[in-house]
């Protein structure tokens, strides 16, 4: 082989490996362009942008409403803090009425000097005074007697036979109850009607 012929030969290979690159950079371009999603139609955008749309002002509603509950949780928190903040010194309070009642209870109705006289009715006075103090915060005397034993208020420490009432119905109260704001502030204690062992009330027994 000669020299020329080697020359010859060179630019033929050449061409061939141009033309592969060129093959090759084809299906390259092919595969990019297959690969490549299909533009959508404005009818289809729209779609896309009112659906999106709809999302966004059903998440800002539900958030709105959940922020308008916790603030109404908030608020009714802060009321009952307002109202019941006082139960504890108004429980304590209560014992002071009672013994105010007892006072009375136990003075006889006849045969009292004026000194005495004077005494109960400042006594008297003053029990009504500070009942109506307890009323202004919402605090009230529950008035059971006569009404069906109810266990959310009542607590039932005996029972009593031969009365004309119906079994559960509360005979005697033995010590007054009080409610602050609707709530049960102390239950009453009370002497019910007997009945029956299928009619009669829990009876505590742990006083």
């Amino acid at each position: 082989m000669t020299t020329s012929d080697i020359e010859t030969e060179q630019p033929v290979e050449k061409m061939e490996d141009s033309s592969d690159l060129v093959e090759e950079t084809g299906q390259e371009t092919h595969a990019a362009l297959s690969e490549k999603p299909a533009t959508s139609t404005p009818e289809q955008r729209m779609a896309e942008l009112e659906e999106q749309l709809a999302k966004a002002k059903e998440r800002i509603l539900r958030e709105m409403a959940d922020a308008e509950n916790a603030r109404r949780r908030a608020q009714k928190d802060k009321e009952d803090v307002s109202k019941y903040a006082i139960s504890a010194f108004a429980k304590e309070l209560l014992g002071v009425s009672d013994n105010f009642r007892r006072a009375l209870e136990a003075v006889p109705g006849e045969g009292l000097d004026p000194a005495m006289k004077n005494l109960i009715v400042g006594i008297d006075a003053t029990e009504r005074q500070l009942l109506a103090t307890l009323e202004r915060f919402g605090i009230k005397p529950m008035d059971p007697l006569g009404k069906p034993y109810d266990p959310n208020f009542h607590r039932v420490m005996t029972e009593v036979e031969g009365t004309d009432k119906r079994p559960g119905t509360v005979v005697q109260v033995l010590q007054q109850g009080y409610t602050i704001h609707g709530r049960l502030l102390r239950e009453a204690l009370v002497a019910v009607a007997k009945g029956g062992e299928a009619d009669a009330p829990h009876l505590d027994t742990s006083a």
